[in-house]
């Protein structure tokens, strides 16, 4: 579903994030069956990279009803209706990883709900962020308490910032509110990127 305009993104991203020193690892919030991740550890491998782990985040069961009275852009959104296609288990996604000999102690789980794991997520620094939770909720989550995690120069990669717009909405509010003025890039019909400037200082709080 990626294709192949966003992998190259992504390995872009992570490869010029690796020759620049930025600090951090690598984490995905909404990993399906774990292409992406997969990828992302294959690149640490490949560039030799062995002090970064791999982070995923995901339910592993769909994603979650709406919570209109919480985030009244999601009213009606129907992914939580999808969970037999969009609900891997986690056991299928380390499989996944098995397959290509990738799954090792650098690639790490946080199973659950965005709003109960990632606030407690013990990721201490980010390189490369992306984001593929389709929902406003899920990427106004991972951006409140991940963001400011991000390194200096790091890369934040939006997977539906073009085709969904409750996505689009929560980068832009988010964007808006915590000044946020790193140009977004477009990748392809709907990925899109930017690099978080040296020195630039966003405060969020995690409340």
């Amino acid at each position: 579903m990626v294709g192949l305009r966003r992998l190259d993104n992504l390995q872009t991203c992570i490869i010029t994030a690796l020759q620049d020193g930025v600090a951090g690892d690598l984490v995905e919030t909404g990993v399906w069956r774990g292409g992406c991740g997969i990828f992302m550890r294959a690149a640490l491998k490949a560039y030799g990279s062995s002090d970064r782990s791999v982070w995923l985040a995901d339910s592993f069961q769909g994603l979650p009803p709406p919570s209109p009275k919480e985030y009244p852009q999601d009213a009606g959104d129907p992914h939580s209706t999808l969970t037999p296609y969009l609900g891997v288990p986690m056991d299928v996604v380390k499989a996944n990883f098995e397959r290509y000999g990738l799954l090792d102690g650098r690639v790490k789980f946080l199973p659950g709900w965005f709003r109960d794991t990632l606030p407690i997520a013990p990721v201490e620094r980010i390189a490369v962020l992306r984001l593929d939770g389709d929902m406003y909720e899920s990427t106004h989550l991972a951006l409140t308490h991940l963001y400011p995690k991000l390194s200096d120069g790091g890369f934040i990669i939006i997977d539906d910032y073009g085709a969904l717009e409750n996505c689009r909405h929560a980068v832009d509010d988010f964007r808006r509110e915590h000044g946020v003025a790193e140009p977004v890039h477009t990748v392809d019909w709907t990925g899109a990127w930017w690099r978080k400037a040296v020195a630039s200082a966003v405060s969020v709080s995690a409340s």
